[in-house]
């Protein structure tokens, strides 16, 4: 085994059994290729390189066999690599993606290596993702644009570049890799759908700098929102102070800092057509009765504060929306959590629960991993632990079968 292969699997087992063709073009952005097939390998997959003969004068194959353990392919021969590699591939990413392969792959011009192995993985109906990236007038020329707009409507998947400075750089290559496991394993299969995806913690203060919250650091929503939006689904994220490792990937967000604000947020939401909420955050459920407008003085008495209850937002939605709740408690046991989160359920109106042990350190708050279980009408499912990554595709995928069943998308 060729020691690049020791690290397939070391963050997660997804992609295992799948092989991945990562296309490389010439610009100059193709160094991050090589970030992107390590990224791919290190969730199970097996990644083989095709490059175009521009690439090739940029960078030697040979890193990206370095990189991969696979030999790479430049050239055809006799031995039909562009009909083969289609055949044993389970999906094709081009990144980066020229002008030149952009317009040439729309218009169906087999002239490289690089577009005929990917009209035949068109031809097969596999998935093939495309990552453009090239200066910004050109991405924005009638041609790039008319061809992108081609691409996509042959089914083909357009990561869109990061727009800096006139460029359209290269994007994040966790953001690559999410998308492009997302087209493999699921396709858009919640387009149509329009959710509100609430995540991480508010906080309601006492005073400009003392305010109650909790240790949420926003992981398990947003990653719920950067798939679902990775799905194709209209998502909007409504999210209060998140960890600065947290990631966001949708388009459309907005920022609170208090419970009422969420709720304002997310009501105003849904009274626009957002009819799924999934209420991941963990809004603060206590407020001081009175703040105060300057910061109080620590060699003063200890002041006497008095609490509140802070609005659910749930009950100003009920009847309005497909409401999924979650439910963070202490218990002994499943069975105990179970019983916890059906009358949670009950109480607050909510269409599915999803609950989670915090009397755990190994899952929840402030930790990359999750273990959930989720309470529907007729059913009860565990998922195990795992990253929340893919605990937010396997919520998900729950969710999309309530939703389907209830003729909502």
């Amino acid at each position: 085994m060729h020691p690049s292969k020791k690290i397939v699997g070391t963050v997660s087992k997804e992609l295992l059994g799948k092989s991945i063709l990562l296309g490389v073009t010439g610009s100059i952005s193709l160094y991050r290729s090589l970030d992107l097939a390590r990224a791919l390998m290190r969730r199970g997959g097996d990644v083989k390189v095709i490059m175009s003969q521009e690439a090739v004068k940029l960078i030697s194959p040979e890193m990206f066999k370095w990189a991969t353990g696979n030999n790479v392919i430049s050239q055809l021969t006799g031995d039909l690599e562009h009909v083969e590699l289609a055949e044993e591939n389970d999906g094709f990413l081009i990144a980066p993606a020229t002008a030149n392969t952009v317009v040439k792959l729309a218009e169906g011009v087999a002239d490289s290596p690089l577009v005929s192995t990917a009209l035949n993985f068109m031809g097969s109906g596999k998935p093939v993702c495309i990552v453009p990236a090239m200066h910004l007038p050109m991405y924005q020329s009638p041609q790039v644009k008319r061809a992108l707009g081609m691409l996509r409507e042959m089914s083909v998947k357009v990561i869109e570049p990061e727009i800096v400075n006139d460029l359209a750089h290269y994007p994040d290559v966790e953001l690559i890799t999410w998308s492009f496991i997302v087209q493999l394993l699921r396709g858009e299969d919640l387009k149509g759908a329009k959710m509100v995806i609430t995540a991480g913690p508010t906080r309601e203060y006492m005073d400009p700098v003392r305010y109650i919250s909790n240790p949420s650091s926003g992981t398990m929503g947003v990653s719920i929102a950067n798939e679902a939006y990775f799905r194709g689904a209209d998502v909007y994220l409504v999210h209060g102070p998140l960890s600065s490792r947290v990631k966001s990937f949708v388009q459309n967000s907005v920022s609170v800092e208090t419970t009422a604000e969420m709720r304002d947020a997310v009501v105003s939401l849904v009274e626009r057509g957002y009819r799924i909420v999934i209420m991941a955050a963990a809004p603060a459920d206590f407020r001081f009765k009175q703040t105060r407008e300057k910061k109080i003085d620590s060699h003063s008495e200890v002041p006497k504060v008095e609490l509140e209850k802070t609005p659910k937002i749930s009950q100003e939605l009920k009847g309005k929306a497909f409401l999924v709740g979650f439910s963070a408690e202490t218990a002994d046991n499943d069975e105990e959590l179970i019983e916890k989160a059906k009358a949670k359920k009950e109480k607050h109106g909510f269409d599915i629960i999803i609950a989670n042990n915090v009397a755990r350190k190994d899952i929840g708050f402030a930790s990359e991993y999750n273990e959930v279980i989720i309470v529907g009408n007729n059913f009860i499912k565990k998922i195990n632990k795992d990253s929340k990554s893919i605990v937010a595709r396997n919520i998900l995928d729950v969710v999309k079968e309530e939703l389907k069943n209830r003729d909502l998308i």
